[in-house]
């Protein structure tokens, strides 16, 4: 039997390790997903129950974990360090305002309007009107960790 773990740079998954079926374990699925430092922070300073790892583009379904599996978060560049993570529970795509009126400021922002600068930054356009309400990718997790820096 083998296991592999995802690799989202490469967008694919790699062999990880050789098991013979004598082995008895439980296989977890994880996966890495990388995020911006203010989106962490907020987060680390709030400590949620759930917290909504959202996409700025709605496009596509995350296949890469099952219900239970963790997924880590990596802070970009200068940081690149794995930070902490959580528990995935589901995934799905929803407009902006209902992610936000689920989630709030766990989605990792403080309010709405913040919320729609950080996607018009992310996806490099113009800033979203208030009537906009683009469809976002949400990777829902539970259980969610935030080490501390000096880890």
């Amino acid at each position: 039997m083998r296991w592999s773990v995802h690799d989202a740079s490469a967008g694919r998954n790699r062999v990880a390790n050789d098991v013979t079926q004598s082995d008895v374990f439980a296989v977890v699925g994880i996966f890495v997903g990388v995020t911006h430092k203010p989106w962490f922070d907020h987060l680390a300073s709030l400590h949620p129950a759930d917290v909504n790892f959202w996409q700025p583009s709605g496009s596509g379904e995350f296949k890469a974990l099952k219900p239970g599996d963790l997924f880590l978060f990596k802070l970009k560049a200068p940081w690149n360090a794995i930070a902490g993570g959580g528990v995935f529970e589901h995934a799905s795509l929803a407009p902006l305002s209902l992610a936000w009126e689920a989630f709030g400021e766990a989605n990792g922002n403080e309010s709405l309007g913040e919320m729609r600068s950080t996607i018009a930054k992310l996806k490099r356009v113009r800033p979203l009107g208030d009537r906009e309400d683009p469809v976002i990718g949400c990777r829902i997790l539970t259980q969610p960790f935030f080490w501390p820096a000096d880890r």
